[in-house]
């Protein structure tokens, strides 16, 4: 029995809750959101409250596992919805404010809007209010001047397949856009079949097998104008309404009826997540008490459809944003941590909903020190109550903070906390460097924080530091702690950059592990040894692994001591090269990383 996150009544109040942001922005558009230029230029407040909260009296623990991979940093991995009733979609400031935070991905035309939106025609369904020069091709000039990627979103709702396959023509053939990622409508669940009715549905079933059927149909068609493009399939959030229910016309519940018709057929699966909470404190708390099983549960799904096409259906997670909290400390914490939360489980996008939402003033409240608009964007929209149109809110300075962790192609790697109130990420950068976000939950008191590397030794230097602070409006940059220990301010995230010490040699130890066995890559840098011609590798592990084969090396085990020797094809290592080599092997009480390698006899650095 799946555990139920979210009543069907707090759904729908999720629901009612963007409505009113989606009239509200609209309303606002003819005098607010036509407004260009930078972020405002606002001074950091003063921070001394925050270096007078008392340190926590007991440090905390944050261990990082360099090898242990836990995902790529996907190149779509960060992204935001901007919506066609924004008038300021295509404004001079909008590539800055995009590029400024980090974001890689757009998705586009925005949320229900996408089911009666009709690109062609640049018209909306029913009057629902489409901005001046927020048209397709506007569009993409803004996303490429951020240098981002697009995520187009079709109209189900009130469009056909062949609507659809003649966008991915224009877009691709006749424009050569190059968009790949593209969805087959919006939420379309809330059309009416479970009982509530936000999404706009003209076919005459409004039932997951109706879907289904329609999607297989959307997919042929689409991959007729070009083969290279990715789809995606709406799911139900696993854990929320409404998940396991059964609709009229249906044998089964939505996710099992979809992805048994059509799972075969997707590229990718998607959901939306906005989680419900009582307190900050809990809001705080949903990144790992819920996203781990909502992917997991998601990957089990597409295992059982997708055949032997599964390891390549992505997730992605198109909406997502806090319920509460919106524009203040809390969500600004909530933000990166989702995101990496996500990405850390699987997903190759997520999008925050959205860059600029608007609000009608009406819930206007103080929290943690900061005026709540109750406006889910991540930038000011200029509303009435608010401050200048495109002044940042938390939210969007820790979403900037992933991009001060790693990039696209770095590697996400496991970081643990012992304390509920501190949460970790790490990033194994391109160049071996390492990179650990620390979020530190607790309100009232700093972290003191004591960190330990397993795969990685961190030089003795004094690393970059970047924090962005409670209440603030800038993050900022010094060299200040150690590898080894650091302390973060009360509602603080803090990003702390570090180089693999010098050696003659460097060995990047990678592994991948499930029950019983592990993959291992390693990467042996030859730093300051000159020409090597003819190598040998030795280390010990810490546990009981077991070699079983290897490639690129010939490798003799002795117990727990290895030693890898080269082969006739990569002998010869020029100083500042490289040789790369791997091994598979099995386990059954511990596969920890080895704490020291010897290359030729020289001791190496590792990560």
């Amino acid at each position: 029995m799946r555990r139920q996150l979210q009543s069907s009544r707090a759904v729908q109040s999720s629901r009612a809750l963007r409505s009113t942001h989606e009239r509200a922005i609209a309303v606002t558009a003819a005098f607010a959101l036509a407004a260009t230029g930078a972020i405002a230029a606002l001074a950091p407040p003063a921070q001394a409250n925050a270096a007078a909260k008392a340190v926590a009296a007991n440090p905390v623990s944050v261990s990082v596992d360099a090898a242990l991979q836990l995902a790529t940093v996907p190149a779509t991995g960060v992204g935001v919805n901007i919506p066609v009733y924004d008038a300021a979609m295509n404004s001079a400031a909008t590539p800055g404010l995009l590029s400024t935070a980090g974001f890689n991905a757009v998705r586009y035309p925005g949320g229900s809007h996408s089911d009666v939106y009709h690109w062609q025609t640049g018209t909306a369904e029913g009057g629902a209010y489409v901005a001046p020069n927020t048209g397709f091709d506007a569009f993409m000039g803004t996303v490429r001047a951020a240098g981002a990627q697009p995520i187009i979103t079709v109209n189900y709702g009130s469009g056909t397949a062949q609507e659809a396959a003649a966008w991915v023509r224009y877009a691709n053939v006749t424009k050569s856009d190059d968009v790949k990622y593209w969805e087959i409508g919006n939420e379309v669940y809330g059309n009416g079949e479970y009982g509530a009715d936000w999404e706009y549905d003209t076919h005459s079933s409004k039932s997951a097998t109706t879907y289904a059927n329609n999607l297989v149909q959307y997919v042929s068609a689409m991959k007729a104008a070009d083969p290279s493009v990715k789809i995606g399939a709406v799911l139900t959030t696993p854990g929320y309404w409404p998940d396991g229910m059964i609709g009229p016309g249906d044998t089964m519940d939505w996710n099992h009826t979809v992805l048994s018709i059509a799972g075969t057929k997707i590229d990718f699966a998607i959901v939306h997540a906005y989680p419900t909470s009582t307190s900050p404190a809990d809001l705080l708390t949903k990144p790992q008490a819920q996203n781990p099983a909502i992917a997991s549960t998601v990957r089990s799904l597409i295992n059982q459809y997708a055949g032997t096409n599964a390891p390549n259906v992505g997730i992605a997670v198109t909406e997502a944003n806090a319920q509460a909290y919106l524009d203040t400390s809390p969500n600004g914490l909530f933000a990166p941590d989702n995101y990496l939360t996500w990405l850390e489980n699987g997903a190759f996008n997520v999008d925050w909903w959205d860059l600029r939402n608007g609000t009608d003033c009406s819930k206007v409240t103080t929290v943690e020190g900061a005026t709540d608009y109750n406006d889910g964007g991540m930038v000011s929209s200029g509303s009435p109550c608010e401050p200048a149109a495109n002044t940042p809110f938390p939210a969007y300075y820790g979403i900037q903070m992933i991009s001060k962790l790693g990039a696209p192609g770095d590697t996400l790697v496991k970081a643990a906390s012992s304390s509920s109130l501190l949460s970790a990420h790490a990033v194994r950068r391109a160049d071996g460097d390492v990179d650990v976000m620390l979020i530190n939950r607790d309100p009232n008191n700093a972290a003191t924080v004591n960190l330990s590397y397993s795969g990685f030794t961190p030089s003795g230097a004094t690393p970059t530091v970047h924090s962005y602070l409670k209440n603030a409006r800038a993050i900022t940059s010094a060299q200040s702690g150690s590898p080894t220990a650091q302390t973060v301010p009360a509602y603080g995230i803090t990003v702390v950059q570090m180089h693999p010490t010098a050696a003659p040699c460097r060995v990047v130890y990678n592994k991948n592990e499930w029950s019983g066995v592990m993959v291992g890559n390693l990467t042996v840098v030859n730093n300051s040894l000159g020409q090597v011609n003819g190598w040998s590798l030795g280390f010990n592990f810490p546990g009981d692994n077991s070699i079983t084969n290897t490639w690129n090396a010939s490798v003799t085990q002795s117990g727990t001591g290895i030693n890898a020797a080269n082969v006739s094809y990569d002998a010869a290592v020029p100083q500042g090269g490289s040789v790369q080599w791997g091994f598979r092997a099995t386990w059954s009480s511990s596969d920890a990383n080895p704490s020291a390698f010897w290359f030729n006899g020289a001791s190496c650095a590792i990560g």
